[in-house]
């Protein structure tokens, strides 16, 4: 019930959403938030104080009262939803505030109860004032609960913390103290696990110290739980872990501190395995468990027997192998729901299907199944032609983003078919 609510609720919160809102949008992600960060930050010019702000419990407080007065959906629907409580140990709670607990559609309406902080900060400070013409440089980007304002001065945040603790203030939040400071860009702050803060005149944004030791913490939980565990079943443990962390970081400044994070994984494993063979030689160990590789030393790996008879490699990813990439920033505007913008989001799939295996070959498959031929001119698709992702049925008609939705086209032939689609 819940799933058909949000579709219908979906499109309304994205036109009355905040244009650099990033958190539980679709086609809209924490690198994007980072990435608008570069773009109020980055600049000899740009503001140099930045209000870093956290709302206390926020899906937990929010007003029913003002979601039953202001979300635009079925009352009777919403007010079942918000009093249905939760159970926790066989024993039923009463919700007095705050969005269902565990829904899907709660961080809709969390984003719908704070939409609108950027329109006040706009219309309050949006135009050059004084004598002096001084503009205020207020940039507003938020990720669901957590984000951050600039500043020219401290006092412009200080009289902009205070219109958003009115503006939250209506909707029963209120800022958590502990983590809303005002810092000077050159002290940094921390925001969705990067760091942002000059160097000696230039922004960086790299992994902040705080989730590097979060991750060397699972890592090390992991290997001090498999002190007897075979090598192989390490690994196939800590990949999924070094990976998906790496692929978090790898849009930013991370080359260096993937060089930290391999060496001191390195570190845990070398200890789980002299642990292991408290009574063999250092070499010994070495050999057994560090094996050399074309031209690299002390990589973990070992062989296995494969469903096939024949063995293979199973090693240790190293963060540092993950390539750096920088990101385009979505528009703030964009609206995956607006068919104006539909090429807009085909093109942005395209290249993100480029640079991930997955979607590379989900590429090789449509390539495949069109026999490496445009579906609008017949012609042979090459690299040269080059190519764009066309959606069958558009995504603002409900289309996915499946093989069976999706044709490779000349970019010209997209262009034409879109124009024919308008006219």
């Amino acid at each position: 019930m819940q799933a058909l609510h949000l579709l219908a609720l979906q499109p309304i919160a994205e036109i009355t959403a905040d244009p650099n809102s990033y958190g539980f949008r679709p086609d809209r992600a924490c690198r994007d938030a980072a990435a608008q960060c570069f773009i109020a930050l980055a600049k000899k010019k740009s503001p140099r104080w930045v209000l870093d702000a956290d709302i206390a419990g926020c899906f937990d407080n929010i007003s029913h009262d003002w979601l039953m007065a202001n979300i635009p959906m079925d009352k009777a629907i919403l007010q079942k939803w918000l009093a249905s409580g939760f159970v926790e140990k066989g024993q039923w709670f009463a919700t007095q505030a705050g969005t269902p607990q565990g829904g899907i559609i709660s961080p809709t309406l969390a984003n719908m109860a704070l939409d609108g902080m950027e329109a006040v900060l706009k219309k309050h400070f949006g135009g050059r004032i004084g004598k002096t013409k001084k503009c205020r440089q207020v940039n507003f980007i938020r990720y669901a609960d957590d984000f951050v304002i600039t500043g020219v001065d401290k006092d412009t945040l200080i009289r902009a913390r205070s219109l958003i603790e009115v503006f939250l203030q209506d909707r029963g939040l209120s800022l958590s103290e502990e983590k809303t400071k005002i810092v000077p860009i050159e002290e940094g702050f921390d925001f969705l696990g990067w760091n942002v803060r000059k160097y000696g005149g230039k922004l960086l944004i790299k992994p902040a110290r705080k989730n590097v030791q979060a991750l060397l913490r699972k890592t090390r939980k992991i290997i001090k739980s498999n002190p007897t565990a075979k090598q192989e079943n390490l690994i196939w443990q800590l990949n999924p872990v070094i990976r998906g962390w790496a692929n978090y970081h790898q849009n930013q400044v991370s080359k260096s501190t993937f060089a930290k994070v391999d060496h001191l994984i390195w570190k845990q494993l070398w200890d789980w395995s002299r642990r292991r063979h408290g009574n063999k030689s250092v070499k010994w160990v070495k050999d057994r468990y560090f094996p050399r590789e074309g031209n690299r030393k002390w990589v973990f790996s070992t062989t296995v027997l494969a469903e096939d008879g024949d063995r293979k490699t199973v090693k240790l990813v190293k963060a540092s192998d993950t390539p750096i990439r920088r990101h385009v920033k979505i528009q703030s505007r964009a609206n995956p729901f607006d068919p104006d913008w539909e090429q807009y989001f085909e093109k942005r799939l395209g290249l993100q299907m480029k640079h991930n295996l997955r979607g590379y070959n989900k590429l090789l498959a449509l390539w495949t199944i069109q026999e490496g031929l445009c579906l609008n001119c017949n012609q042979k698709i090459t690299q040269e032609t080059g190519w764009n992702i066309h959606h069958i049925q558009r995504r603002v008609d409900g289309g996915k983003n499946r093989v069976f939705n999706l044709q490779l086209l000349h970019p010209n032939c997209h262009r034409q078919i879109h124009n024919r689609d308008r006219k």
